[in-house]
C-alpha cells in the first residue's frame, strides 16, 4: 500500500500534463469544433428568449413534472410538436475562462488524488512501470470520460460529440497512467 501523500508528484504533474494537453485539444486541434452548431435565425432566437430574463441554469422544454405528466396529452402533445430542447443558460456577459480554467485545473486533481488512492491500495512501493500504469490509467480514463455517454442516452447529445470527449478521456487517462508508472515510489 501506497499512502496519497506520498503521491503528490504523480497527482500534481498529471494535473499539469492533462490540463496542458487539453488545452493543446481545444486551442490547436479542431475536431471538437463541430459539436455545437449554431442556431438558425440566432439573433432572433436570442430576442425572443432574451424579454423572459431566464435565470442561469439548466432547463427543459417542454418540461414534465413526473412519470404521470409525461402521460398527459397536453404533455404529448408539446413533445410531438416541439421543439424539444435540453439547454443550458448562463449569465450574461463574457465568459470567464479563468474560472473555468482554475476548476478544469482542480478537477484534473480531483481525478489524481483518486487514481493515487486506488493504485495506491492495489499496489505496494516498487510495483512495476506497466502495472502501475495500467491501474492509474484505468482509474482516471474512468474519471474523465466514462459519464460522458449519460448526455448522448439522457439527453440526445450526439454520439459523436460523446466519442470525441471519451477520446479526449483517453488522452488524459494515458497521460495520467504514464505519469504515475514513471514517478511510482520505489
Amino acid at each position: 500500500m501506497v499512502p496519497i501523500p506520498t503521491l503528490w508528484a504523480p497527482i500534481l504533474l498529471s494535473g499539469v500534463f492533462v490540463f496542458v494537453a487539453s488545452s493543446i485539444i481545444h486551442m490547436v486541434l479542431t475536431y471538437h469544433r463541430s459539436n455545437v452548431a449554431k442556431l438558425p435565425k440566432e439573433d432572433e432566437v436570442m430576442e425572443a428568449l432574451r424579454k423572459f430574463q431566464i435565470p442561469p441554469g439548466d432547463y427543459m422544454v417542454p418540461c414534465g413534472t413526473g412519470p404521470a405528466s409525461m402521460k398527459d396529452p397536453a404533455f404529448l402533445a408539446k413533445m410531438n410538436q416541439g421543439p424539444v430542447a435540453v439547454m443550458t443558460v448562463m449569465k450574461p456577459g463574457p465568459y470567464d475562462m479563468g474560472r473555468n480554467l482554475a476548476q478544469w485545473f482542480a478537477y484534473c486533481l480531483a481525478v489524481g488524488v483518486l487514481a493515487a488512492y486506488l493504485t495506491g491500495r492495489a499496489l505496494g512501493p516498487g510495483a512495476q512501470y506497466l502495472a502501475v500504469f495500467r491501474f492509474a490509467g484505468t482509474v482516471a480514463f474512468i474519471g474523465y470520460a466514462m459519464a460522458q455517454a449519460q448526455q448522448s442516452i439522457w439527453y440526445q447529445r450526439r454520439w459523436s460529440s460523446t466519442f470525441k470527449y471519451m477520446f479526449d478521456g483517453l488522452v488524459y487517462g494515458l497521460l495520467t497512467g504514464g505519469t504515475f508508472g514513471w514517478l511510482w515510489p520505489n
